[in-house]
């Protein structure tokens, strides 16, 4: 079981990214302000990160580079998610030291599979720019739609 630490100001995407991880036998934390993110993580000592990138505040960007030049949290894996994916934000992501990016709306199966890599310390694949990663006939996670 993994302690995992979410950083997203949307309830229902909280919501969403907690009951993923539980199902997958870890321990979510989730937090919505950015404010307190840093804290929490010292607090918490996670083993990964996953953070919103549009977060009112502090981005997502600037929450990156602080855990990064934090003593205790600079080896945390971080996964970004947003909303608003252009050319070039993946590098963005990756160079303020995230090392995994997914797109939202994400992918189910993605998303659980991103997790359990940055766990095992493996990085996982580059995702293309505007693309939700979802595999061919794969199950987009659109938390404002009822399940089937």
């Amino acid at each position: 079981m993994a302690k995992i630490l979410i950083v997203e100001d949307n309830a229902l995407n909280i919501k969403l990214f907690c009951d993923l991880l539980a199902a997958h036998g870890h321990q979510p934390e989730a937090v919505t302000d950015s404010r307190f993110a840093l804290d929490a993580a010292r607090e918490f000592s996670p083993d990964l990160v996953i953070t919103d990138i549009q977060l009112p505040h502090v981005s997502g960007l600037e929450l990156i580079r602080l855990m990064r030049e934090d003593e205790k949290l600079a080896d945390v894996p971080i996964m970004a998610v947003t909303a608003y994916s252009a050319r070039g934000d993946e590098e963005r992501i990756r160079e303020a030291g995230a090392q995994a990016y997914v797109s939202k709306p994400i992918s189910v199966v993605r998303f659980a599979e991103t997790v359990e890599q940055l766990l095992k310390g493996n990085e996982p694949a580059k995702e293309s720019a505007g693309a939700s990663g979802a595999p061919e006939g794969g199950r987009e996670a659109d938390p404002g739609s009822s399940p089937g």
